[in-house]
């Protein structure tokens, strides 16, 4: 009987290397995205809710660091907080593009999208989402938090012709627009609640979320607010010796000089639109000079144990990563440079087999080494969108 079943375990074996030998990369990459997404919703769930945990293992006391206002840290939590939530409208949202299955179509309306409508807040104006859900004490409404789920909004939109995700999208866009005055000549600031600066990652998202609202409607006054705010983020926080990004600058003038993936990667996804949209040779250049950049600075060479040597993505937050991805493959669509996004493909390749644990869950270090006592919802979720997202692109 053993000798059965090591010769049945073997046979398994074969056939499974077999077949995933025989499938195309794209399927390799929607089969892990599904994968991932199994494992997010098997870890994260809570009974009952179409909410999620924001850790596993799950604790309801951390500290969320990404808030501006530090009383809501360390606190009972026992769902997530929008942001790390959000991830799972984008990830299933890339799932339902490069499938059009259905049942990404019927999972958003069903558990994602009435788990994001927790976090709505009405008692405010203008409409917005909240950082925690409305049954709480209320919490401060972040513009780019926002943004993130108007640019998921949109691309649903385009998806599907359906009027209430383009709906959403607008309604988002008036709390954007809220987030606007003439303080540093213009700009969206970061937090409703502490409007204390000007930032990338809400300035940036904003251009890329007017675009596509542009192309959706092909009314001229977002072409018009997109082209703005990507002036104005290119005026305010390009670094000029490298051409990378900041993070934000003050209402005194005084800049964070802080370089994050996801701030260079969506100035990349403006420019890329500008330029599909303008034919204006400017655009093309800003974007090939930043995904050079992007390259240079986000990426290092690495060799592993087993002798594999690529360009890997430093150690950062995953879901900056995702978002740095959406612009090469915004850039790839325009300009046909196959090195990034193929310096991408291995990093996914390897980060599978190196930096996933036995539960289908993964770690931020990709190569490997380190691991992660706790693992967060949003690292999850930017996983199953990269590998979705990378297989759409041909």
């Amino acid at each position: 009987m053993r000798k059965f079943l090591l010769f049945f375990s073997l046979f398994l074996l074969s056939y499974n290397v077999c077949v995933l030998g025989k499938q195309s990369n794209r399927e390799v990459s929607i089969q892990r995205a599904r994968q991932t997404l199994d494992s997010l919703y098997a870890h994260y769930s809570i009974s009952g809710s179409s909410l999620l945990r924001e850790n596993f293992p799950f604790t309801d006391h951390y500290s969320a660091t990404y808030l501006a206002n530090g009383g809501q840290d360390n606190t009972a939590n026992p769902y997530s907080y929008l942001w790390p939530f959000s991830g799972s409208f984008s990830a299933v949202n890339a799932l339902f593009e490069v499938t059009n299955n259905n049942v990404y179509k019927k999972m958003l309306d069903n558990k994602v999208l009435p788990g994001l409508e927790e976090y709505l807040d009405t008692s405010r104006h203008p409409y917005a989402y909240s950082s925690y859900v409305r049954t709480a004490a209320p919490s401060d409404r972040f513009y780019d938090d926002n943004i993130w789920l108007g640019i998921d909004f949109t691309d649903l939109y385009a998806l599907t012709k359906q009027n209430k995700y383009l709906e959403k999208a607008q309604l988002i866009w008036k709390f954007i627009e809220s987030g606007t005055d003439n303080n540093l000549g213009g700009g969206v600031y970061w937090c409703e609640q502490k409007k204390e600066s000007k930032n990338t990652c809400s300035n940036a998202p904003a251009a890329v979320l007017a675009l596509k609202l542009f192309k959706a409607t092909r009314d001229s006054s977002y072409y018009r607010q997109g082209k703005a705010l990507y002036e104005w983020t290119k005026k305010n926080l390009q670094d000029s010796s490298d051409n990378l990004y900041y993070d934000n600058v003050r209402l005194d003038g005084k800049i964070g000089k802080a370089k994050y993936a996801y701030n260079s990667g969506q100035m990349l996804q403006a420019a890329s639109l500008l330029f599909e949209l303008t034919k204006k040779d400017r655009y093309l250049l800003d974007a090939r000079n930043l995904a050079k950049a992007c390259y240079n600075y986000f990426f290092m060479p690495f060799t592993s144990s087993k002798g594999e040597s690529f360009q890997i993505i430093k150690k950062g937050d995953i879901w900056f990563t995702a978002v740095m991805l959406r612009g090469f493959i915004e850039f790839y669509s325009i300009d046909k440079t196959k090195t990034y996004l193929d310096a991408f493909k291995s990093n996914l390749d390897f980060v599978w087999i190196n930096a996933r644990d036995n539960q289908g869950l993964f770690n931020t270090d990709w190569t490997g080494e380190q691991k992660d006592q706790r693992k967060w919802l949003l690292t999850q979720a930017a996983m199953i969108e990269m590998y979705a997202r990378i297989a759409i692109v041909k």
